[in-house]
This record gives C-alpha cells, sequence and structure tokens, in this order.
C-alpha cells in the first residue's frame, strides 16, 4: 500500500495536496511550524520538525511511508538535507518538487551573493530604504547595519518589536501582484531589495517591480544541495507515483 509524506509549507506543495487528495491517495501533509496559522490542506496534516535525521527516520518507519516528496522552500536546505539522509537510510523513494530559479533578465541590477551574510555586507554604508523580502527567520544579520531603513513583509506579525531602529513591518499573505509590488516601492521610496531566489512566480512579482523601478537587487543564491531526484511540476509528481492527474479538474 502506497502512503506518501509531503513535505510543504509552499504553493506548489498546496497544488500537490489538492491532486494527491483528488487521486484518492493515502498521504500525510507535513508543515514545519514556522507559520501561526498554515494554510489548511485536504489530507492529514503534522505540524513540527522530525528531530533530525534519526526522528525522520522513524517516522517514515513507523508510520509505513512508501514515497517521500519534498516540496519545501528552496531554502529550507536543513530539512531536505535531513529527507536525504532518512529516505537514504530507511530505503524509501524520494523526490523533490522544485521550482526553476530565476535568471536574470535585461534590465536586472542583480548583485549575487551566497549568503545572508554576504547580502548584509552588499547593502550600501549610506543611510538607504531597504526591502528585506527574505524571511523573518533570517533577519539577525541584519542587526550589523541599523543605520538603514528596512521593510520587511511577513505572514504572521512578530511576537516582539525588531531590533532595529527603523524597521516597518508589513504582515500579508502573497502571492503578489506586479501592481502590488510597485505600489508599495513607491509609496516607501525603496532604494535596495534583498531577496532569495526562491524561482517560481508566486514571489516573482517583486523582481519584475524591481527592474521596471531600477533598483538594485541583491540575490541570494540557492543553497548547494547533495543529488537527488528532482521535478519542477506536480503532474511529474504524479507520475512518479504512478497516478495521472488533471490539474484543471
Amino acid at each position: 500500500m502506497m502512503r506518501a509524506l509531503i513535505l510543504g509549507g509552499t504553493a506548489d506543495a498546496n497544488l500537490l495536496a489538492a491532486a494527491i487528495a483528488r487521486a484518492g491517495i493515502d498521504a500525510v501533509y507535513s508543515y514545519g511550524g514556522r507559520t501561526a496559522a498554515p494554510a489548511e490542506q485536504p489530507l492529514p496534516t503534522r505540524i513540527g520538525g522530525f528531530g533530525g535525521v534519526g526522528g525522520l527516520a522513524d517516522y517514515l518507519r513507523h508510520e509505513a511511508i512508501t514515497h517521500v516528496v519534498d516540496a519545501t522552500h528552496p531554502f529550507a536546505a536543513e530539512m531536505s538535507r535531513n529527507a536525504i539522509a532518512a529516505c537514504t537510510q530507511t530505503a524509501t523513494p524520494l523526490i523533490a518538487l522544485e521550482r526553476t530559479p530565476w535568471d536574470r533578465a535585461s534590465g536586472d541590477r542583480w548583485i549575487e551573493v551566497a549568503d545572508v551574510v554576504s547580502a548584509v555586507a552588499a547593502l550600501p554604508g549610506r543611510r538607504a530604504n531597504v526591502f528585506l523580502a527574505i524571511g523573518r527567520q533570517h533577519i539577525a544579520p541584519f542587526y550589523a547595519r541599523p543605520q538603514h531603513a528596512y521593510t520587511l513583509r511577513f505572514v504572521d506579525p512578530p511576537e516582539q518589536a525588531l531590533p532595529l531602529p527603523d524597521a516597518d513591518v508589513i504582515v500579508s499573505r502573497g502571492p503578489f501582484t506586479l501592481e502590488n509590488e510597485l505600489e508599495m516601492m513607491r509609496t516607501r521610496s525603496i532604494e535596495w531589495i534583498v531577496a532569495r531566489n526562491s524561482g517560481g512566480t508566486g514571489a516573482r512579482a517583486k523582481i519584475d517591480a524591481a527592474r521596471a523601478l531600477g533598483l538594485p537587487v541583491i540575490m541570494i543564491t540557492r543553497p548547494l544541495l547533495p543529488d537527488r531526484p528532482r521535478v519542477e511540476s506536480v503532474s511529474q509528481v504524479m507520475e512518479w507515483l504512478g497516478h495521472r492527474t488533471c490539474l484543471g479538474a
């Protein structure tokens, strides 16, 4: 009997959950627990970590998981590495549903860096209005550059004040349109953007808006992961699971 585990938390994972539910596949959707009010899923859901590689391997055995789909965020590197190691230990088939990275287009003013610390170093020394589009888990290194006026956007409101002298938090859930992003950047006089190369279409509007406004983007490249089977669409995952689905159904 097939029983799949979806490591989710992304829009792609949500689409996959809907397709798996329509196909009648026994599956569990797992959230990392970073969002206070995650989107409801049409599948049984668990929330929270597994306790590292060993904990995930134990879960796969105890829950009789036969297939694992890593549909986490492209920058959830620790979870992805744990999934690779746990699936290797338990001989559980694994596939990654991974959106294609963005490519630099004509008019883009990207400064590509390897990590968040390098992104901080790439900011100008003078005061600037900076849009940090990197999630709340990665803002601590920017405390070293308190001279800037930061705009941040979170799904959930912060539990406590951010230790930045000039920080404005927008609480909102995407996806956002190009018009949304242009208005936000203009009204807040954004001069610099720091973003992760998440890829896909759901978060791309801020990159298109930066190009339209001629703004520099400090683009953090994706972390390196061990080789693993990967696909870029829900339909390819369904075929890997032995099912075909009509995404328009």
